[in-house]
């Protein structure tokens, strides 16, 4: 129904126990996002579905030039040769190439021809030369208005980048939301960009959770709405660009903080290289199924 690995990754996502991602599993019939739920259902679950996770490495790389800013990602199996100067001049030049081209797709990008040869050409040769499985994972190619002023930033060489758009603010106060959406992780400028099913979803598993502790058991319905209320205003600080305490001044959300300086946030594009690719499953796959076969 599952494997040892399942278990692993339940714990990783949960920080739940062995024994406990077991039987959520198993009450599931192996489906890993019933089984997340039903974890914070019971109050097991440590620590909420963590969305992304960086496992694989690699680089991203931003240019901005007059009303256009760019933003790659390409991978790389070691972080070594993501510090390779050969691979690293390869994202440069990436970035060039995109921002000299009329492109919307990845594909578009690869069939760029220069001087005869395509970007998908040139990625395969170097992957040849430096032994390593090396992709073009994704881009962003953001158009700002005349009024508008890009704010760019990357993290932890590369690690982590952003582009933020703001109207009616400097580039100073640009440059401090971009940190902020590296710092924070935020995955939306504002409520209206979560989506619905996402709410809903986060609305449903609080309702849960409240009514589901003993300590709310003589409560009303009308106290557990607006405790529920209360939780997914938490929710959407964490998750709303908006509202999150600006790292630079908790005493202000990172929404006032631009409006104090006479902007406002128009759009946000962030990338943390890797996050949702699974790296190389090790030995400790293994060492959970002994641990499994050892209680059984």
């Amino acid at each position: 129904m599952f494997k040892a690995s399942d278990v692993k990754d339940l714990r990783e996502k949960t920080g739940a126990g062995m024994m406990d991602c077991k039987k959520a599993l198993e009450a599931c019939e192996g489906n890993m996002d019933k089984a997340i739920d039903w974890l914070r259902e019971k109050g097991i679950a440590k620590a909420a579905k963590k969305e992304s996770r960086i496992a694989a490495e690699g680089l991203c790389q931003i240019k901005e030039e007059g009303n256009v800013a760019v933003m790659v990602e390409v991978n790389s199996e070691t972080d070594f040769v993501a510090k390779n100067s050969e691979f690293t001049g390869f994202v440069d030049y990436l970035v060039d190439q995109i921002m000299k081209n009329d492109v919307k797709t990845c594909e578009d990008v690869l069939n760029i021809s220069d001087n005869g040869e395509t970007i998908n050409d040139k990625l395969v040769a170097l992957t040849a030369k430096i032994g390593e499985k090396l992709s073009f994972r994704r881009f962003e190619k953001v158009v700002k208005e005349d009024s508008c002023v890009f704010g760019t930033y990357k993290h932890l060489g590369g690690k982590i980048g952003t582009i933020v758009v703001l109207e009616g603010a400097n580039s100073e106060v640009a440059k401090d939301v971009a940190m902020q959406a590296c710092a924070m992780n935020p995955t939306s400028v504002n409520r209206d960009g979560v989506p619905a099913d996402l709410v809903e979803h986060e609305k449903e598993m609080i309702k849960s959770e409240i009514k589901n502790d003993p300590k709310n058991a003589s409560k009303s319905d009308d106290i557990l709405d607006k405790m529920a209320t209360g939780r997914l205003s938490k929710f959407f600080k964490e998750i709303c660009l908006e509202e999150q305490d600006f790292i630079k001044d908790s005493g202000v959300s990172v929404g006032t903080y631009v409006k104090n300086n006479g902007g406002k946030i128009i759009s946000m594009v962030r990338f943390a290289v890797g996050e949702g690719i699974e790296k190389r499953q090790e030995n400790f796959a293994e060492e959970v199924a002994a641990q499994m076969n050892a209680v059984n």
